[in-house]
């Protein structure tokens, strides 16, 4: 049964249609995301549902007796409200089951004026009004901002639980394909329905554009016959002939299917030299509250480093303790001179986006002009390249969607042309879109990339290293992304327990091994005496482990260091042998495209090798400054 139905809605603001005759339904027992690229109109589509926006022509119509719960982009309390009360207001739950679930989602200060509260602390009160309240379908936006890795995780099993229908938008992609069983596309005024989740909307997708793409050939194949009968002229005025005039008419009056608009980012040319940033030592602490203890790491040429842990507990601190905002209680930070860092904040105020200036200007501010791979572009070209054509770049920005003034922001930093990029929450209110080319353009950035993010896909997709804050100034080395990190977690939960064996020694037989194995592949921190000298086995560097944190390689890199030149050698012959295959077989194109084959494989291997050969010679060379 439909309990949410979307009849040809159209909308416009001014001269811009938001929807021009959409239409979709929301059946009861879904669990649908929202997507699509900011400024869209995903967010005034959810107003439109809960009654709070109209539609200029069309229908919004719901199910009767069907009672909506929610949530908005930018929840508004008023400043003096009590913030047990506003949750309360209207609910019919206990004191107890708020404070239940405002502790879950990291607010404890129960007395606390709504108007103390901050932009991700208001998310959040709002978040457990819209769970707490009786509902049968949640309209949520955005519910997964602002949220740490434990309350998306708890967040993700209450929906999973909720026995109604659930119409959200997220830019969680894991959040979605574990959650949603129909994804809603909003894309250039139309809505498009598929029944899966986001894996499956992918594939779908993909088909749907394949579809479009080969009807709009199949009319321009007919408009090329039909247009050579007109160039020819027609003999007579037959019914016919008039006929096949009308139609080449109608054929050349139908646009071409649009295509998607999308972010398109080349590398930023910015030398950086030998010394890059350095952190040795550094330990902060706010009262009792220690958010890092001794902690030391080295930053590589391009370093893709992910840090993660709970709101609060210092990711952001450490960032700003990186820029030169905030000093550490001890240690020293060490900043390369050829170092220009671009740092992507994760709320900014309106002193660094004025509402009242122009697009255009916000960009000039930085450069006129910035050099790309590409060559040297303009601040109204890379303006084009972020989605903002024509008359946009003249818009002002407080009439930007939150995703859009996001994407301006990141538009500004890479303006920038940082040979550091520091992302603190990146995926906040940017679309599926940007972010897909925002990963795009990361593997190929010519410097370090640090990123503070609780989206777990968004890791998996960037990070090769990541630092996890487990509590009191301890931080945990992670290689690989976030879903390799989970996966040893679970591996050392699943050891048995340490046993007694013989003569009453103990063998390290479980729990004890697998944190000494952690201790060696992870860099295990934090200043425990019993982890002290596995920490010294770690990849690059040591934690805690006294004053003495020495550089070292690893086994493996110390094989691959002595043998890497000979392997290097060896694919570069190879290379050149298959060139020269290549001329001989130059006429047996089966012969042919097989040698072809081997040696895109082989200068794929090549180009592995040369990354890893430059990593091993640059770590060498910090090892050898001790």
């Amino acid at each position: 049964m439909n309990i949410i139905t979307v009849d040809e809605i159209t909308k416009a603001y001014g001269e811009r249609k938001i929807f021009d005759r959409a239409s979709f339904f929301l059946q009861e027992g879904e669990k649908a995301g929202v997507l699509g690229i900011n400024g869209t109109g995903k967010s005034t589509l959810l107003r439109m549902i809960v009654g709070m926006d109209e539609p200029d022509t069309g229908h919004v119509i719901r199910s009767k007796g069907k009672v909506i719960s929610y949530l908005p982009q930018n929840p508004v309390f008023g400043e003096d409200d009590d913030l047990l009360e506003a949750v309360l207001k209207d609910s019919g739950h206990e004191e107890s089951d708020a404070k239940t679930m405002l502790t879950r989602l990291g607010v404890t200060d129960f007395e606390k004026p709504c108007g103390q509260l901050s932009g991700g602390e208001r998310k959040r009160l709002a978040l457990v009004k819209a769970l707490l309240a009786p509902a049968d379908i949640l309209i949520l936006d955005e519910p997964t901002n602002h949220l740490d890795q434990e309350m998306a995780d708890w967040l993700e099993e209450t929906l999973k639980k909720f026995k109604g229908s659930i119409l959200m938008i997220t830019h969680d992609r894991y959040f979605l394909d574990s959650i949603c069983n129909r994804i809603i596309e909003v894309d250039k005024g139309k809505i498009y329905s598929y029944e899966a989740n986001y894996q499956g909307y992918l594939a779908l997708k993909a088909e749907r554009e394949e579809m479009e793409e080969a009807a709009d050939r199949k009319r321009h194949s007919i408009l090329r016959t039909e247009l050579e009968w007109v160039k020819r002229g027609a003999r007579a005025r037959s019914t016919k002939q008039k006929a096949r005039r009308m139609r080449f008419e109608q054929l050349s009056r139908i646009s071409d299917r649009e295509k998607d608009g999308a972010v398109e980012l080349s590398s930023v040319k910015s030398r950086l030299g030998k010394t890059t940033v350095e952190l040795h030592g550094i330990s902060k602490a706010y009262g009792d509250k220690v958010l890092l203890k001794d902690f030391t790491y080295l930053f590589l040429r391009n370093d893709r480093i992910g840090f993660m842990g709970k709101n609060g507990c210092g990711k952001s601190t450490l960032m700003k303790i990186i820029m030169g905002e905030i000093k550490p209680d001890e240690g020293r930070v060490e900043i390369g001179q050829t170092v220009k860092i671009g740092y992507f904040a994760q709320e900014v105020n309106e002193e660094e986006m004025k509402p009242g200036q122009r697009v255009i200007d916000y960009i000039r501010d930085v450069a006129e002009y910035v050099e790309t791979e590409d060559g040297s572009i303009s601040a109204a070209r890379l303006l084009e390249k972020f989605l903002f054509a024509g008359e946009d770049q003249y818009g002002l920005v407080g009439k930007l969607s939150g995703g859009q003034r996001r994407r301006l922001y990141l538009c500004k930093v890479l303006m920038g042309a940082p040979n550091v990029l520091i992302l603190d929450e990146p995926t906040n209110d940017l679309d599926i879109t940007t972010l897909r080319i925002l990963e795009d353009y990361l593997d190929s950035f010519p410097g370090i990339v640090i990123v503070v993010s609780h989206d777990r896909y968004f890791l998996d997709r960037v990070a090769g290293r990541m630092f996890i804050f487990e509590g009191e100034g301890r931080l945990r080395q992670s290689e690989g992304g976030y879903t390799d990190y989970r996966n040893r977690l679970i591996l050392e939960k699943q050891m048995p327990e340490d046993g007694e064996v013989g003569n009453g020694k103990k063998e390290l037989t479980g729990k004890e091994h697998a944190k000494k194995e952690l201790a060696y592949t992870n860099g295990v921190c934090g200043g425990q005496e019993a982890g002290k000298k596995d920490a010294q086995k770690g990849e690059k560097v040591k934690w805690n482990a006294g004053r003495e944190k020495k550089l070292k390689f690893t086994f493996k890199e110390q094989k691959d260091y002595e043998t890497i030149e000979g392997d290097i050698a060896a694919l570069e012959a190879k290379i050149e042998k298959l060139d020269g295959d290549m001329l001989q077989f130059a006429r047996d194109f089966v012969k042919l495209k097989e040698l072809s084959e081997e040696k895109e494989k082989a200068e794929q291997d090549l180009e592995e090798k040369m990354e890893r050969w430059m990593y091993l010679e640059e770590l060498a060379a910090k090892i050898g400054e001790q």
